[in-house]
């Protein structure tokens, strides 16, 4: 994971001790929405099981301690412990652990039936296993496209990265709803919370790391005012 640090700049409510908005560009909105792409067993990883509110944990540690033995021959425990977060960001987001699938991987398939593929050379086709008696081994290894001479047009490609596109502002509200920043938004925002005294508003410039992703990660799971959550306890 990256280093990075990005900067918010938060308008509060000094009264009642509330974040109405951050004003965030592209970064953090695009870490935002990348959110949206983890797996549960990335977030589960992430936040460390300890710090989880019900059960799913336990099936995450049940998991670890069970005996590779009890999996099907074409399944490995660190799919699901692990998994591969499939969207593409260019610049990779700081809070995400490097979960891209190696350049190098090689995934293997059965002969007969091709739909089925493992990335264990010679592991049993379960398809003929089950069905036929005669096990026959995923033993033909699969040809990726390059796609890099990739001629199709459906989808233009960006040198900026990303989900969202850079020279806007966006307003990001204390339950993590984003749009594009405008007076109107910021004015319907004051209207919202009933704000009528300017006085009570305070502007603050923050920090956004690593350690911020991941309390703001675990915020968003468990409170509807994640901004407030995260960022108040730091300044008061």
């Amino acid at each position: 994971m990256s280093s990075s640090k990005i900067s918010l700049k938060l308008l509060i409510d000094s009264k009642h001790n509330k974040v109405i908005f951050a004003e965030a560009g592209k970064d953090f909105v695009d870490f935002l929405l990348s959110l949206l792409a983890l797996p549960v067993g990335t977030v589960i990883r992430l936040l460390t099981k300890s710090t989880m509110i019900g059960c799913i944990s336990s099936i995450y540690g049940s998991l670890e301690k069970l005996d590779e033995s009890y999996l099907q021959p074409n399944q490995n425990k660190d799919s699901i412990l692990k998994p591969t977060i499939t969207t593409q960001v260019t610049n990779p987001n700081f809070l995400l652990p490097d979960t891209k699938k190696p350049e190098n991987q090689k995934l293997y398939y059965c002969s007969s039936h091709p739909g089925y593929v493992s990335n264990i050379h010679n592991s049993v086709c379960s398809h003929c296993r089950n069905n036929y008696g005669n096990p026959r081994y995923l033993s033909e290894e699969v040809k990726f496209a390059d796609m890099k001479d990739s001629t199709s047009t459906d989808t233009p490609t960006s040198d900026q990265g990303g989900y969202v596109k850079g020279l806007v502002t966006y307003m990001v509200t204390g339950d993590l709803s984003v749009s594009p920043m405008s007076m109107v938004s910021g004015v319907g925002m004051l209207n919202k919370f009933n704000i009528k005294d300017f006085g009570v508003l305070e502007e603050k410039v923050v920090e956004f790391g690593i350690n911020e992703g991941l309390e703001l990660l675990k915020a968003s799971l468990l409170s509807k005012d994640a901004l407030t959550a995260v960022f108040l306890p730091k300044l008061n």
